[in-house]
């Protein structure tokens, strides 16, 4: 079972907010939207490290601990947590900020696992030192 924190692990990746076209029958945020949105962090973070494409390859442990709802805030955050020869595994956790308040709240997370691929989409080696930090203006 995943353990909520208090604080979010790892770098914000993606901010979005959950619209009404974004519900299943029930007036929730489809599940299916969030991890949409956790697999765009994954792979923000996975070209980030692997300095090229990637693709993502499984999904594991994923559990749904909150709903989201129409106008919160979904804030994605990842954090590579292994590096392989051709692949990198990546935590990335999805918080809430509800609508209208100052609550904020894990509504999932899973650990996604990327490959690195060439242009001809086979799998490329990733480099095991990492990439040097990219300096922001």
């Amino acid at each position: 079972m995943t353990e909520t924190a208090d604080e979010p692990r790892g770098t914000l990746t993606v901010r979005t907010i959950a619209m009404p076209a974004d519900t299943n029958a029930n007036g929730d945020i489809f599940g299916g939207w969030v991890m949409s949105r956790m697999d765009q962090a994954g792979g923000i973070a996975g070209v980030d490290r692997a300095l090229g494409r990637v693709v993502t390859v499984a999904v594991e442990a994923m559990t749904f601990i909150q709903p989201v709802k129409v106008g919160d805030v979904l804030s994605v955050y990842t954090q590579v947590v292994s590096v392989g020869r051709t692949s990198m595994k990546i935590q990335v956790e999805a918080w809430a900020k509800r609508f209208r308040t100052s609550v904020h709240e894990k509504v999932t997370d899973a650990t996604f696992t990327f490959v690195a691929i060439d242009d001809e989409g086979r799998p490329r080696p990733v480099d095991p030192a990492g990439a040097a930090p990219v300096k922001q203006s």
